[in-house]
Formats: structure tokens, C-alpha cells, sequence
């Protein structure tokens, strides 16, 4: 990960290339280690408490939604049976709904680092973290500053917030490191010397109530140094007894107000705190070597920010490290008539390196998940080769392929509700009858068959935390429950708020799944035709649901052959003599006069590499 002064004028001269030199369309600079990324998601506060010694308050989530600072409360149990309330949850009579978003179950840096090796064993390269910022609620979109790790994921909260009491957070000049911060600086040491980067998210469309400068905003009105930063409506008249104070939220969620913007994006002000903020944790140390910092952003719903802001966004970055990743939340562009945003206008090389492949997503889940809803083999084909051509071919390799995250209900549970449509209706609050059972041994297949594909096509797979693990969950907040651990023992899911009937089901790491996702990436990782070779569906067939795809690089052949159907069948696909070598099993397949023939098991893939003479 050493960045040298050859590398930061090699990366000059090619921006230069690219923009003046050459009159052909060429290829985005991009940092060609995306290309050899597998991305785990962690969501902190549920992915390992390390230290119950800093574990959060009641205190602590004043501030984030409900707003229910009269009822008791305490850190959740991590092994608890998840729709079961616990006794302070339901002395309220609140109900799930509530309760859940009180909950906090303790995770934290410590416990992320403690779990290094872990990572390291599964094959994981890359973590992209959700939001680490100061921040009351249990997802953190709501920061309170930009400038410092929450307290309660270090180990010493009541110092940290002495030192930040200190500060002027609107002078960089001025900022302290807190006990949470160093050891985030540990974590990226730690990961680095492992092989592994970090990705943070950044949420820079809006902050949190208790974010700093809206504070002052709040208490000072129109006097307030920092009224610019937001988009406010209207002011509080202080001789009336209502509070007429009204501004601009995302969505309309007032606890979370919109950074303010002129035809350059965010305004000026705020761009030049947000740059501080990039190089705190890009280059922590200030010395020009970005190997102590950040390895890239992931940018929260990036497409309500002015796409000038981006570009000066992405000099920024690439200023303090050329190779650091920039991918953006590029989702929704009509939820209520199921449409999806185009992401090619921030793609073109002067904004992201990639976006979050949630188009990728949709058209997997309708192939390999849907029944009554499913499209056919050929039309899945063509699906992604329309996609592919909406980028220039070396972008293919810089997106993100995932098939859930903190966003949308887990894969496993996704199979068990076919043809619902991806991420929309997909929790109990908005379908009463969502199915919320743990997946069975069929669906598992399916389920492995989709993270075959997953790790086998161009672009960087994204393992969402717990997967692996053989977790399940219905989307918001039931896809963010505490991670499943081997050493720990958990109460059954039994408790059932939805209209579907549900079993008792036991919950425990699978090692069985972690160890066949632990095979498929070990393949991809020592594969380089599979992170870096080119890609083209070689076969497909409607009636029997069967496809081929082939994926080369240089003399290396890698054939991926997937069979859908619910019956075991052989695949016959017309080639040169040659033998090939099932990269699973070991199994050697040779040609038979001018075919391959191949026996595939239902809902199974063969991932077949060709064997040199």
C-alpha cells in the first residue's frame, strides 16, 4: 500500500492524457486494486462489541428517533430472540416498532479489530464500514461532526467528550484526537498490515439535529454564523409561543437537515470543512503518505448532491490519494413506480469510480429468485449485457456488486419471499405478511448459487455482514440484527409478528456456509481472469433455464456454467478439444469428439477452468 512520488506523477500525467491529450474516448482513471476487492459490509453498533466497558447509554441515543427519553432502557442482549421484547421494551407498551429503534447492542471498533483474523481467513480484502461519525441514533446518518468517531466506539467515551467539549469543531486547526479516533487510526493500521482497506461512508447530502454547526443555527436564528449551511424556511418568532422554526430535510425527515447549495454544489463553507474532513482521514498525519489513512468513500445518497460538488469531490480526494475508491448511492429514482436511477452521468471519470450495482441486483434477484415473476435465461443476459454497455468497459470492474445491505431485506430472506420486488414492501411494518422464517436447505442452494455467479462476474462482490454466517432478516431494521458469532449461544427465533406463520428456529453459525463462501473467494481471489478478465455470456437457453458464461484474460479461460432449473441435467456446449478442470470439486472434464459435456446438479454451478497442454 506504499504510495510513492512516481505514482502521484504517473497518476498527473495520466489525468492530463485524459483530458487534453487524446481526442478518442479513453478509459477512466480508476484504482485497478477495485478490481481484486471483496468488500464485507459491517454495520458497527452490530457487528462485535469488544469492549462492554464503552457500551452506549440512555443518555447516549438522546437526540435519534423515537425521541423516547422517559422509558427504561438498556444495551440489548446480543443473544436474544430478535421480535421478542425484552421486559423494560415491554413495560412501555410501545411495541416492536419502537422499541427496535432504541435498541443498541454495544458494537464497536474493538470489536471489529478483534475480529481481523476472521476476515482475513473468509478471503475479505476490503471493509466498507456504515457510518463511524458522532452521531446519537444506531445508524449514524445523523452526524453530530464529521470530524470524530462516535465515543461510544472507543474506550474512554466521558474523556473523548471532554476533549471535543474543548474544541472549536469549526477550526480544523483546532481539532483533538479522541480515544475513539485513535483507535480507528489502529483499526486502519491493523487492517493494513493484513491486506485489508477501509471504506467509510460519507453522508455529506445532510447532517444530524446535533450536528454542531446546526446547533448554533438553532440557538442563534438568524445571527448564527453557520445560517447558510442549511436550507432553512423559516425562523422561530420568539413572540409567539409556537416554535415556527422550519428547514429543509432529506426526504422530508426532520432529524435529518440538508446541507445547503448553490450552482457549485455544496456551498463553500461547507465544501471547505468536508475537505478538512477528507484529509483528517485520508492522511491522518498531514505527511503526504495517505498509508496511515482511509483507502475510499462510499457516499450516501449521492444523487441529491449537484454533480459540481462531486467533481470537486473526487480532485480532492485524488489529490491525497490517487488509488483511494470513491463509489456513491446511486438507488431510487421513482420508489413508488419501481424505477431505478441511471448512474452512467456520475461514471464518466470525473465524479465516482463506481456506484453500488443495485441494477445488477434486481436483475439477479428476477432470474435466480423469482418464480411466478422470473425472467427467462436469455433475457437475464441481456439484461447485464444493456448494462454493460451504459460504461465504458473498464468501469465494469470498479462497481459494486451486492445482492443486500443495511438497505434492503438479507438475500436469504429474500429467497424465502419470491417475487416481491427488490427492496420495496420487503419488512413487516410495510407487508404484514413477510414471510420471516429462517431460509431451508433448498433455498440455501439457491442462495449459493447466487454468490457463485456473485463471485465469479466482473466487478467487486460485497459480502454483507452475517451472511456468510447464514443470517436472515426482512429488511429495515430486521436485516441489522447483532452479527452471529461461533463461540456464542443464542436464543431461538420463536417470537412472530408477521401474519405468516413461523416455526421455531434455531440460531447458530452456519460453518457450512462459511466455508462454502470461504472456497468460492479463496477461487476468486487467486482467479485473476476472474477479477480482471474479460466477460461474455457464451450460451443461454430459455426452456431449461441453463446459462454459460465465459470470463478470459491472456491465454486463461474460465467457463461458468449455471444451471437454474430445478433438475439435475448435463450441459452440452460445442468447443475445440480441450480439458477442463472444475475449480470446486477438481473434477477434469474433457471434450467428447466437438462438445463439452458437463452433469450439473439443480440450482447449481460449475466454475470450469481450461487446462493447458
Amino acid at each position: 500500500m506504499q504510495i510513492t512520488l512516481l505514482r502521484k506523477i504517473t497518476y498527473l500525467f495520466l489525468i492530463f492524457i485524459f483530458w487534453f491529450g487524446c481526442k478518442e474516448k479513453v478509459a477512466p482513471i480508476h484504482p485497478q486494486w477495485v478490481k481484486k476487492a471483496v468488500f464485507y459490509q459491517i454495520f458497527p453498533d452490530r457487528f462485535n462489541n469488544g469492549d462492554p466497558e464503552n457500551d452506549p447509554t440512555m443518555e447516549s441515543i438522546r437526540g435519534s428517533w423515537p425521541h423516547d427519553n422517559e422509558s427504561a432502557w438498556q444495551v440489548s442482549p446480543w443473544t436474544s430472540d430478535w421480535y421478542h421484547l425484552q421486559p423494560w421494551e415491554e413495560d412501555n407498551g410501545k411495541g416492536f416498532h419502537h422499541n427496535v429503534q432504541r435498541r443498541r447492542y454495544g458494537g464497536d471498533i474493538q470489536g471489529i479489530i478483534n475480529k481481523l483474523d476472521y476476515l482475513s481467513h473468509l478471503g475479505i480484502n476490503t471493509i466498507y464500514l456504515n457510518p463511524i461519525f458522532h452521531s446519537p441514533s444506531l445508524h449514524k446518518y445523523d452526524a453530530a461532526s464529521y470530524h470524530h468517531v462516535d465515543a461510544y466506539f472507543g474506550p474512554d467515551p466521558q474523556s473523548d467528550f471532554a476533549i471535543m467539549e474543548k474544541e472549536n469543531p469549526e477550526n480544523p486547526q483546532d481539532w483533538q484526537w479522541t480515544s475513539a479516533d485513535k483507535l480507528f487510526l489502529e483499526l486502519i493500521k491493523k487492517a493494513h498490515q493484513k491486506n485489508i482497506r477501509i471504506v467509510l461512508d460519507g453522508v455529506f447530502n445532510h447532517t444530524g439535529i446535533n450536528f454542531w454547526a446546526f446547533k448554533d443555527v438553532k440557538k442563534n436564528g438568524p445571527q448564527s454564523k453557520f445560517k447558510d449551511w442549511y436550507i432553512i424556511k423559516s425562523w422561530d418568532d420568539p413572540k409567539t409561543e409556537q416554535d415556527e422554526f422550519d428547514y429543509a430535510g432529506w426526504v422530508g425527515v426532520r432529524e435529518l437537515p440538508e446541507l445547503n447549495e448553490d450552482e457549485n454544489g455544496l456551498i463553500k463553507p461547507v465544501s471547505d470543512h468536508i475537505h478538512s474532513v477528507l484529509k483528517r482521514w485520508m492522511d491522518p498525519n498531514g505527511d503526504g503518505n495517505p498509508d496511515d489513512g482511509i483507502d475510499g468513500w462510499r457516499l450516501d445518497v449521492a444523487e441529491m448532491v449537484h454533480h459540481n460538488y462531486w467533481k470537486e469531490f473526487r480532485k480532492q480526494v485524488k489529490a491525497i490519494n490517487p488509488d483511494a475508491y470513491i463509489t456513491g448511492e446511486i438507488f431510487w429514482e421513482d420508489w413508488n413506480n419501481y424505477k431505478f436511477m441511471d448512474p452512467k452521468p456520475w461514471l464518466n471519470g470525473d465524479q465516482f469510480d463506481g456506484v453500488m450495482n443495485y441494477r445488477w441486483s434486481v436483475a439477479m434477484a428476477e432470474f435466480f429468485i423469482n418464480k411466478e415473476k422470473k425472467i427467462t435465461a436469455g433475457k437475464f443476459a441481456d439484461r447485464l449485457y444493456d448494462l454493460d454497455q451504459s460504461y465504458h468497459p473498464e468501469t465494469r470492474y470498479q462497481l459494486l456488486n451486492l445482492m443486500d445491505s443495511h438497505d434492503t431485506d438479507r438475500l436469504s430472506s429474500h429467497i424465502v419471499n419470491p417475487d416481491i420486488f427488490f427492496d420495496k414492501m420487503v419488512n413487516l411494518h410495510d407487508n404484514p405478511t413477510y414471510d420471516v422464517r429462517k431460509p431451508n436447505a433448498q433455498e440455501l442452494e439457491i442462495l449459493k448459487l447466487i454468490v457463485t455467479v456473485q463471485m465469479t462476474m466482473p466487478g467487486p462482490p460485497m459480502v454483507y455482514y452475517g451472511s456468510e454466517a447464514g443470517m436472515w432478516g426482512a429488511d429495515d431494521p430486521s436485516e441489522r440484527k447483532p452479527m452471529v458469532w461461533p463461540e456464542f449461544n443464542y436464543e431461538p427465533e420463536k417470537a412472530n409478528l408477521s401474519q405468516t406463520p413461523r416455526p421455531i428456529d434455531t440460531v447458530e453459525f452456519d460453518s457450512s456456509l462459511f466455508d462454502f463462501y470461504k472456497t468460492i473467494i479463496d477461487i476468486r481471489n487467486s482467479e485473476p481472469t476472474l477479477r480482471s478478465g474479460s466477460f461474455r455470456f457464451v450460451y443461454s437457453d430459455n426452456p431449461t433455464d441453463q446459462l454459460i458464461y465465459a470470463r478470459e484474460l491472456e491465454d486463461e479461460q474460465i467457463l461458468v456454467f449455471i444451471n437454474n432449473a430445478s433438475n439435475s441435467t448435463k450441459m452440452v456446449y460445442p468447443i475445440q478439444k480441450s480439458s477442463w478442470k472444475d475449480l470446486v470439486e477438481g473434477d477434469i472434464y474433457s471434450t467428447e469428439g466437438k462438445y463439452l459435456s458437463v452433469p450439473i446438479e439443480a440450482k447449481r454451478a460449475r466454475i470450469l477452468k481450461r487446462e493447458k497442454n
